[in-house]
């Protein structure tokens, strides 16, 4: 790709703008731990939930969508589609909890709930799980396709590119603290959205419009696989055993950043940073429908003209990049660069901000020094990025493909989604239940992968992988319950006088703790959620792909029912005893 003048312009007034930003706020991320990692606890819902959908607008997430659509045509992307169910959950059910409970990690969650020394393991035994191990494979296959888009368009090498971008982000985002990176956030989203979308119409110019890209694909395709937004249960890469396993199964049984069962990560990470249950709430809310309705389809026409101009590509990721290489004027080759910058930066940048959270309040803080001034841990959150970094530098440069990634994370947090969202609910669960749930779900995982030979390349060996998995860590866990103390009931009676989940799960502890008509609601609500979501989701991609009256009608359907959950959940709240 050539770059003129303007391009390079462009690029540099982005880098301005963020250092700007980042500089702005980094004397009010100096003044504590909670300014740094939580805001102050004074974010808008609005701000709050388009940091979150930025953040999972990273610079892979274009490339595996296209690799998705390339390979196995629109409906490729039930693999996270199905997680609509568990992002709704949150919303309705644990958004409020959280922002009640006042902590300022997830991990710290596992002190209030549970209690004693197994408490105090699982609170450290998660942070450093989460932070050092987990972080760094997102950081790295973020990193990954940044460093493919940076080497297909600027021709840069792979390190070389990987320690420029590490060295970029860490200092940006250790300096900067959450208000610095919530407000970026903001503004890299709607660049990087403009850019999407600009791609995707310059792409559709390439190959004669939409006209000319529908007519292409049903002469090459007759039984229009690519278009096809439920796959058909004979295909090979989903039949019907995994496409129910995505549905069924998947979305409430596996761990995953961004759609974790019940929250958790950075999501949790901005609800904490709200203003109040109310904004935790709304922002969530806000977060599901702009992730999974408004964001795929400039990404799934890109993907669906490279399989046009470049059929037969060895790398079907590589297909976004080259229409944008081979396809966009000048000014606007700059913009989506910038873009793409914009998307990453917003990721890593909240990926290294929640991991410092953890490294900082669950392990430093509590276990190697304590009583020290504020200041002293918002600078000990400055370090832990940096070190952060480092560590995910060297996971980058040993990643394969970002698919492979998503679907390895998937495999080893299989069985653990159960016990994320029974501990709210059910007094019996203990922290053995969770630090068995996650041992479990880790070596069963790589022993069905390594032992059995299962893969989660292979679709019928995914579900079959994910099923297993999931069956042997609950079974292990449930036993590991009843086989362990339950928490003391006077702990117990704190943690829900804190947080007042209610439901029937807690009338061994709490015997007024009868709430059954506010679950149901609940459920209600939750299912109203999910058909707005997925109404504005296939409607847009009516309006996109030539059905407009279809699409047009299921637009408007989901936004009457989305002012009906909002109004139907402003004077509601969690179930309370």
């Amino acid at each position: 790709m050539t770059l003129t003048a303007i391009d390079w312009l462009v690029i540099a007034l982005y880098f301005v703008l963020s250092v700007a930003i980042a500089l702005y706020y980094s004397r009010r991320a100096g003044a504590s731990s909670d300014e740094y990692f939580l805001s102050g606890r004074a974010v808008p819902w609005w701000l709050a939930g388009t940091s979150m959908v930025a953040t999972t607008f990273a610079a892979d997430t274009p490339l595996v969508v296209t690799g998705l659509t390339v390979k196995y045509g629109i409906a490729g992307n039930w693999l996270w589609w199905c997680m609509v169910m568990s992002g709704i959950l949150t919303v309705v059910f644990y958004a409020r909890l959280w922002r009640r409970s006042g902590v300022m990690t997830d991990a710290e969650f596992a002190e209030i709930r549970y209690s004693g020394r197994p408490a105090a393991f699982l609170r450290g035994f998660r942070a450093c799980y989460l932070a050092l191990a987990i972080n760094s494979i997102i950081i790295g296959w973020v990193t990954a396709a940044m460093a493919k888009i940076v080497g297909m368009t600027l021709h840069v090498g792979k390190v070389e590119a990987t320690v420029g971008l590490f060295v970029l982000t860490g200092v940006y985002s250790s300096i900067s603290g959450l208000w610095g990176v919530v407000v970026t956030d903001f503004f890299q989203f709607a660049l990087a959205m403009t850019g999407c979308i600009a791609l995707a119409f310059f792409a559709l110019g390439a190959v004669g419009g939409m006209s000319g890209l529908l007519a292409t694909l049903h002469t090459r395709f007759p039984d229009d696989a690519p278009l096809r937004v439920i796959p058909p249960l004979d295909s090979a890469w989903m039949p019907a055993l995994t496409f129910f396993v995505y549905l069924a199964v998947n979305w409430w049984a596996s761990w995953y950043p961004g759609a974790e069962p019940g929250g958790g990560g950075y999501v949790a990470q901005r609800i904490f940073s709200t203003k109040n249950e109310r904004h935790a709430l709304l922002a969530a809310l806000w977060f599901n429908i702009a992730h999974y309705a408004l964001r795929p389809w400039p990404w799934i026409i890109v993907a669906l003209v490279s399989m046009v101009l470049y059929p037969g590509l060895e790398d079907p990721e590589s297909g976004y990049v080259k229409v944008m290489v081979d396809h966009l004027p000048p000014f606007w080759r700059g913009f989506l660069i910038a873009a793409f910058f914009a998307a990453y930066m917003s990721t890593i940048s909240t990926q290294l901000n929640w991991g410092a959270s953890y490294l900082v309040n669950d392990v430093y803080r509590r276990f190697w020094v304590r009583r020290r001034d504020e200041r002293h841990y918002a600078a000990a959150g400055r370090v832990a990025t940096l070190l952060m970094m480092a560590i995910s530098g060297v996971v980058t440069l040993n990643i394969g493909t970002v698919e492979g990634a998503w679907k390895f994370l998937l495999a080893i947090g299989a069985g653990t989604g159960l016990v994320y969202l029974l501990r709210w609910y059910w007094w019996r669960v203990n922290a053995w239940s969770e630090v068995s749930a996650m041992v479990a779900a880790l070596v069963f995982s790589l022993v069905a992968q390594l032992g059995l030979g299962l893969s989660a390349d292979d679709p019928r060996g995914f579900a079959k992988l994910l099923l297993t998995t999931t069956a042997a860590t609950t079974v292990v866990w449930l036993v590991v319950t009843y086989l362990t103390a339950p928490e003391p009931a006077e702990h117990l009676r704190a943690f829900y006088r804190r947080v007042r989940p209610g439901g029937p799960g807690w009338r061994a502890i709490v015997p007024d703790a009868s709430a059954d008509a506010a679950l149901g609601a609940g459920l209600v609500q939750w299912a109203l959620g999910c058909v707005v979501v997925y109404l504005g989701l296939f409607g847009i991609g009516g309006l996109v792909l030539g059905r407009p009256a279809q699409g047009a009608l299921a637009v408007f359907a989901a936004l009457g029912l989305t002012w009906y959950l909002v109004t139907a959940t402003r004077g509601s709240a969690p179930p309370t005893g």
